[in-house]
């Protein structure tokens, strides 16, 4: 039976009956400072579901390829990926005793469905309807929104992920996962960021490169998703951790997280620099985290005979990189990809390393930014303005 905290009206539709919610909302200009605040519906929770109202949401490059048409992906709709917040409403179906009504949870921007070829392995970081429905088609795994106008309650809007630029947001209980009370407590805003920035972190580390205490690591790519690997890196006992970005002000983040050595790309020698600092021999692992041509191409020379080259850094439909085929195959070099992390087996882990210390949420946090100034955080985003990770704080 559905469960839920507030007025019983909740959720219906029809003009003069639904209640309504302010979301951020995208109506297809690549210019990410037209997105604006509007109402819209309220939604309400399917079975398997949970509606959550949003405490805060991070500020991600992924959304942002969609909004500049890098990646298709249907108008009108409301990004954001990354979220905290309460549970305040039960789906029919749905654990309570996990996630109970009050509840304080991280939501996990791959919604594994649990049932497909992929989930039933394991796999949930390549869960089939995630990609077809979600990622294509904004949609959930019925094979449609949860999100309408406020006016007539008829015309649909496109989900990401589960569309957290709003006050409320629907989300499959495979995504959302209780926050230990230490982190309720003191970092309930912050840690939206375990949702994407860490969990994509995690997945990288743990899933795509096998990276182990005492290997070499190069992280290209200084930004959000970036600092978080430097973060689980250090806490995993890597090194020596190589970060390699243009920002100044993202390579002394770097550090203050626990980088090793900080490399200027615009001013430096990448690969004299990664040599250097690995008594010649190149790195044991490195990360991309930009999805360039150039970067993904640099990756492969960064490690060293045996090394892995791990890449998560998203690029536009059409970007193709070279890399040589001999020097591939006589250096036995891997290659691997990694969206995300899978979510079951992997959040949990990551939220007792946070409860525990083991990576700072607070200081990943660099700027602040209110519902209404969204809009703002995403194009100062596209600007390359906001080193770290840039939080949409909803309030209590």
């Amino acid at each position: 039976m559905l469960q839920r905290l507030g007025p019983p009206w909740r959720g219906l539709r029809g003009r003069g009956f639904a209640a309504s919610m302010r979301a951020v909302l995208w109506h297809g200009d690549p210019d990410p400072a037209k997105m604006k605040v509007e109402s819209i519906q309220k939604p309400s929770p399917k079975k398997g579901e949970v509606l959550v109202k949003v405490r805060a949401c991070g500020v991600c490059h992924t959304d942002l390829h969609c909004i500049k048409k890098h990646l298709p992906f249907p108008s009108p709709a409301v990004f954001g990926h990354e979220i905290s917040g309460t549970v305040v409403e039960h789906g029919d179906g749905v654990n309570t005793s996990r996630l109970p009504l009050g509840g304080r949870v991280a939501c996990t921007f791959i919604m594994p469905c649990g049932s497909c070829f992929h989930c039933k392995r394991g796999e949930e970081d390549t869960c089939a309807p995630f990609f077809a429905l979600n990622r294509l088609k904004g949609q959930l795994y019925d094979g449609s929104t949860r999100l309408y106008d406020a006016e007539t309650g008829t015309e649909p809007i496109a989900m990401y992920s589960f569309a957290g630029l709003a006050e409320y947001a629907v989300v499959p209980e495979t995504a959302a996962f209780l926050l230990p009370p230490l982190l309720a407590k003191k970092n309930f805003a912050e840690s939206s960021l375990l949702g994407c920035a860490f969990f994509t972190a995690m997945g990288a580390i743990r899933n795509a490169a096998d990276l182990r205490g005492g290997q070499s690591l190069v992280i290209i790519g200084a930004g959000g998703v970036g600092q978080g690997i430097v973060q689980l890196a250090k806490h995993l006992g890597a090194g020596p951790i190589i970060a390699v970005d243009i920002s100044p002000k993202a390579l002394d983040l770097a550090k203050s997280f626990g980088a090793d050595h900080c490399v200027d790309a615009s001013k430096e020698d990448v690969l004299e620099r990664i040599a250097a600092a690995t008594e010649g021999y190149k790195a044991d692992v490195c990360i991309e985290v930009i999805g360039s041509k150039a970067t993904f191409e640099q990756a492969v020379m960064a490690v060293r005979d045996g090394g892995r080259a791990c890449y998560v850094g998203i690029a536009s439909a059409t970007t193709r990189a070279e890399v040589p085929i001999t020097h591939l195959v006589r250096r036995r070099i891997s290659l691997v990809g990694s969206y995300g992390a899978r979510a079951s087996k992997d959040m949990p882990e990551l939220l007792q390393i946070a409860a525990d210390g083991g990576v700072d949420l607070k200081s990943a946090v660099t700027r602040r930014f209110s519902m209404e100034e969204a809009a703002q955080a995403y194009s100062l985003l596209d600007q390359g303005q906001i080193a770290g990770r840039a939080l949409i704080d909803m309030g209590e």
